[in-house]
């Protein structure tokens, strides 16, 4: 199988490519080449997709599957298509669930309304530029474009520093404001399993959206925090505390408190999401305790979590040290 990745060494991008060459396709990215490696053996191809002439680069190719991974404009997306539009065979464009139009409904499907969106819009916020992108790749490949709406992604690489924060915060040891219930239901996928079924349907010509993420209640809070003071081996104490007085002192979820939406949040739905579409088209989810695991072993080889490949860079996720001491001062246990 030939494989053109549209990116390639940024997190997303990253584990398509690493899965491809597990597979022994072959395997050829498209990047500017300022950012990150390929394996070995796998072709790189360099221009930048915004400038003009910039895809002459892929003149001459011929591939099976594209995987685009792109957030930026969405006219760049459908440059992108009309040049591979005689050259693929099919085009899988990595979108995310921010698509769907407010307000989002748990359980939320992809028969769901998106954002207002312009295919060859210049630029816009994420949402936009996602809606906009799955429409300029639906306007070129028809039912040959696979969108895949992730949801949050975690694992090795991960370039954004949700669960990398939770582990380094941990791994200093001491109490640890841990936002309740501990069984709070958690809905995520793991960067590889995500990689593993895109190249699974987009080779068997699977078009159309797909909500791409585990079950609601795959894992909890408890469960990923709990395997991250075993795996770090720290002395943490985590005080589980009850979501109101988090939420009173202006704590937001998500950003502050990584991963962590509470219930009744009006961004609760991003942890409810309907997934029996892409179960059906055989996802499988690794269990939380191997991506908890395999993303500690990861950072404390790196050291850091990597810049976003190719992207401006984003605010730092996590909490204050000072905001977190003040929290566990009024501490209200769940």
């Amino acid at each position: 199988m030939r494989l053109l990745v549209l990116g390639g060494t940024g997190f997303v991008g990253g584990a398509v490519v690493a899965e491809a060459v597990h597979r022994t396709w072959s395997v050829t990215v498209f990047n500017r080449g300022l950012h990150g490696a390929t394996p070995e053996g796998v072709h790189r191809l360099r221009g930048d997709r915004t400038a003009p002439d910039g895809l002459s680069a892929l003149t001459g190719g011929e591939w099976d599957l594209v995987v685009d991974t792109w957030d930026g404009a969405p006219r760049a997306v459908g440059a992108a298509a009309r040049a591979l539009r005689d050259r693929a065979g099919h085009y899988a464009y990595v979108s995310s669930g921010s698509v769907y139009a407010h307000p989002v409904p748990t359980g939320v499907g992809e028969e769901a309304p998106v954002v207002a969106s312009v295919p060859d819009a210049p630029d816009g916020d994420y949402p936009a530029n996602k809606a906009g992108g799955e429409r300029a790749a639906v306007e070129v490949f028809g039912d040959r474009a696979l969108l895949v709406r992730a949801g949050l992604i975690l694992g090795p690489g991960e370039d954004i520093g949700r669960l990398p924060w939770w582990l380094r915060r941990i791994a200093r040891g001491g109490d640890v404001l841990a936002p309740g219930p501990a069984d709070l239901p958690v809905q995520y996928v793991d960067v590889r399993d995500l990689a593993t079924w895109t190249l699974d349907r987009a080779a068997a010509g699977t078009g159309g959206p797909f909500n791409v993420i585990s079950r609601p209640g795959h894992a909890t809070m408890g469960q990923l925090l709990d395997t991250a003071v075993a795996v770090t081996g720290s002395d943490a104490r985590l005080r589980w505390t009850d979501p109101e007085p988090i939420l009173a002192a202006g704590v937001v979820p998500w950003n502050d408190l990584p991963i962590w939406v509470p219930v009744g949040h009006e961004f609760r739905w991003l942890q409810e999401r309907g997934v029996d579409r892409a179960y059906a088209a055989g996802l499988t989810c690794r269990p939380a305790a191997e991506t908890v695991v395999d993303t500690w072993h990861w950072l404390c080889r790196v050291g850091s979590v990597p810049q976003r490949a190719g992207r401006p860079a984003r605010a730092p996720v996590g909490l204050d040290p000072a905001r977190e001491a003040a929290l566990l001062a009024g501490h209200h246990p769940t």
